[in-house]
């Protein structure tokens, strides 16, 4: 390959510079893995919290899908079917899909070997990984796509460029060579504005997250705002874990503010479960943090495959529980994380947010009780959901591709597998516009666009 994780880790910080696509002809033979170029340039200083750009890469042509290419293979033995939404009287023709997928890592595929001792080895490597996460993107073709543990971005980006998308990316702070990158197709959607988080200039860890302000490229224009965040995974930090999606919300709320009040779709692994009190705090916009241990604010403690699937039960007593409180009372630093002040206790978020699979019923093969996937990750330490994509009002769910019956990831085993490419799976998402979306905050958003726009 023409690049690899070493040609970029170079540096803390990843530039944007949104590059136009440059017309080529490529011939229908070639593969989807040749040289391309990419630039990319330092935009931010060592040390800033947040910045306006973020690594961006451009296509050189708008070739169709790259099924006739070297990735072209049978059909996945994995089966995953769209269900449309029930009665959608507020849902618009102006519609546009986003994919939320974390690919795993390519390091951390292989630093936490532990977790994927019933996968084969030749299923773990890049190689094979690349091509089916490749062809798993081809076939949800989403207009937005929002990937989480990205660690060969270029390599990526170049595969995708082949075929109409551009992107941005934003690589973690400390020790870790992933992050998080946005694709997305430039004939249907305009940059206007974006933004990469880095909580670490927060004291919440080293995780970071992007915003990114979109303007639909048709005769009626309508802005969106969508949000990336891979939220810090240890499970007995749950100070950390609020602490990062509190501020991705109140950031992604400033943006739509500025943009004429535009919708949000925040999307990403969330490192959360639906029956957490984290998952509460965004579906209810508050929470009491001292109603609740921090070390089980995201519910992931119990999901062992071996527990979710029955062969191991843990049940806890009032009593249990009441002792678990007192014994772990929280200091003000952690409630200063959780909140943004040691002195609060009630969190809240000025949105309103829905899940889209949550809002869109599907089989109870692959739903639980609360609507959401049984399982969006399997590996032999973790059995669950802890992805979602979050909307808020503007915006309706129309469709949404489903999820895996766990009776057939049990009969796999584990992830990744031959035809899926992560330990995770895809979520994709079509959304429609309510009708008079932004309509009547033309004004504001115009005036929002001269001002970024003057800046360029």
């Amino acid at each position: 390959m023409p690049c690899d994780a070493s040609s970029w880790l170079c540096g803390g910080h990843v530039s944007v510079a949104t590059t136009a696509p440059t017309a080529t002809t490529a011939s229908p033979s070639s593969s989807f893995l040749c040289k391309t170029t990419v630039s990319c340039c330092t935009a931010a200083p060592k040390g800033s919290s947040t910045s306006s750009s973020s690594s961006s890469t451009g296509p050189q042509t708008s070739r169709p899908w790259y099924k006739q290419g070297q990735y072209s293979h049978a059909p996945p033995d994995v089966v995953r079917r769209w269900i449309q939404a029930e009665n959608q009287p507020l849902a618009s023709r102006d519609r546009f899909s986003v994919a939320s997928y974390n690919i795993l890592g390519d390091r951390n595929a292989f630093w936490h070997r532990d977790m994927y001792r019933n996968v084969p080895s030749k299923y773990l490597k890049w190689d094979h990984r690349r091509r089916v996460i490749c062809d798993e993107l081809a076939e949800w073709n989403a207009d937005i796509m929002c990937l989480q543990e990205v660690d060969k971005y270029f390599e990526l980006s170049e595969i995708l460029a082949k075929v109409g998308y551009v992107g941005s990316y934003k690589r973690r702070t400390g020790g870790s060579v992933d992050g998080c990158a946005i694709f997305w197709k430039p004939d249907n959607f305009r940059l206007l504005e974006e933004e990469s988080i880095e909580f670490k200039g927060y004291g919440l860890g080293d995780n970071v997250a992007q915003l990114s302000v979109f303007e639909t490229q048709k005769a009626e224009s309508r802005n969106v705002v969508i949000g990336n965040i891979h939220v810090l995974y240890n499970p007995t930090r749950g100070e950390a874990k609020l602490g990062q999606i509190r501020f991705l919300i109140s950031r992604a709320k400033i943006l739509a503010e500025r943009w004429g009040n535009a919708p949000v779709v925040l999307c990403g692994d969330f490192n959360i479960t639906p029956k957490s009190a984290i998952y509460k705090f965004l579906s209810k916009s508050e929470l009491n943090i001292m109603l609740y241990d921090r070390r089980e604010l995201s519910g992931q403690r119990d999901c062992h495959p071996a527990q979710v699937l029955g062969a191991k039960q843990e049940i806890s007593s009032p009593l249990t529980m009441i002792d678990g409180l007192l014994k772990h009372c929280w200091t003000d630093e952690e409630i200063r994380v959780a909140t943004g002040d040691a002195n609060r206790h009630l969190v809240v978020h000025p949105m309103k947010l829905n899940s889209s699979y949550a809002t869109v019923q599907g089989s109870t093969r692959t739903r639980d009780p609360n609507g959401e996937p049984v399982a969006t990750t399997y590996h032999s330490k973790f059995l669950g959901t802890v992805d979602y994509l979050w909307y808020s009002d503007g915006l309706v769910p129309t469709r949404v591709i489903d999820t895996v019956p766990v009776d057939v990831l049990q009969k796999i085993g584990s992830l990744p597998c031959k035809k899926v490419g992560s330990d995770h799976l895809a979520l994709v998402t079509e959304f429609a516009f309510k009708p008079g979306t932004n309509e009547d905050n033309k004004e504001t958003a115009a005036s929002s666009s001269r001002t970024a726009f003057s800046k360029l």
